[in-house]
């Protein structure tokens, strides 16, 4: 069963309950047919990490705000949760969620996984949003996974601001690339899905020769094909990280400040 806006897959996106910038970057993504809808995850914990920790166990709970909204893939839209989890757990959870929804459970985290994989890329470099605990506790995640971390650039973020990461702008996530300039890299990943990195990927799709992804960009990416049907292709990714359908949408919604 399909909806009139989204004849080819109907993707169902789990938001962070202040994130101002998963639903937008969502929306520029996907391709024509193709829609979501999305649900807020919330959480009265104090702390970004018991946010994050409380955002992972109450998945069953906000999987249901769905109800029976013909979805064809659930996108989880935080990084941050899987790292705090930890390995195991994440793969438990998305392998239940998916027998339970009986629909692809997508979480950020492994969705870059998937890309630097599809890439065969091993030596990274990292573009954090995340205050310093976050920034360190996230690295053990990518090298448990396979990669070896061999450049992290920390974003000056705004604890006075509403909130210290959705509150960066993408003209700092462009500043952070620059630093990892003269690495050699197989590919960069900028992380935490409320930082906005599809403009700066859109203008700077490499640098030094290294693909640049997002946890954003292979989110949605992961989600398109799970929802299709589709299988993960190298070609297909790095033309998605060219801005192939997006980049021109994107520039469309861009206004004059």
């Amino acid at each position: 069963m399909t909806v009139e806006y989204a004849p080819h897959g109907l993707i169902g996106v789990l938001t962070p309950q202040a994130n101002t910038t998963v639903e937008p970057e969502f929306w520029v993504m996907l391709p024509p047919g193709v829609a979501m809808i999305n649900a807020r995850m919330m959480s009265d914990r104090d702390t970004l990490e018991g946010r994050l920790l409380d955002y992972f166990e109450q998945l069953d709970t906000a999987v249901r705000q769905f109800h029976n909204a013909p979805i064809g893939a659930i996108a989880l839209g935080t990084t941050g949760a899987s790292y705090v989890a930890g390995i195991p757990r994440e793969r438990d959870a998305v392998a239940a969620l998916t027998r339970k929804t009986g629909v692809p459970f997508v979480t950020a985290g492994l969705a870059v996984v998937l890309a630097l994989n599809t890439l065969k890329a091993k030596r990274i470099g990292i573009v954090s949003p995340y205050p310093a605990p976050l920034t360190k506790a996230c690295i053990p995640y990518w090298e448990e996974h396979g990669f070896k971390v061999d450049g992290v650039v920390q974003i000056a973020n705004h604890p006075d601001e509403f909130h210290p990461i959705y509150s960066i702008a993408a003209a700092s996530a462009q500043q952070g690339l620059d630093e990892l300039e003269d690495k050699k890299l197989d590919a960069i990943v900028m992380l935490g899905t409320g930082m906005p990195t599809l403009e700066p990927i859109l203008e700077r799709p490499e640098v030094g020769g290294a693909p640049v992804m997002s946890c954003m960009l292979c989110l949605g990416w992961a989600s398109i094909d799970a929802v299709r049907g589709r299988k993960a292709d190298a070609d297909a990714l790095r033309a998605f990280i060219r801005a192939d359908g997006w980049g021109g949408r994107l520039r469309a919604r861009a206004v004059s400040t």
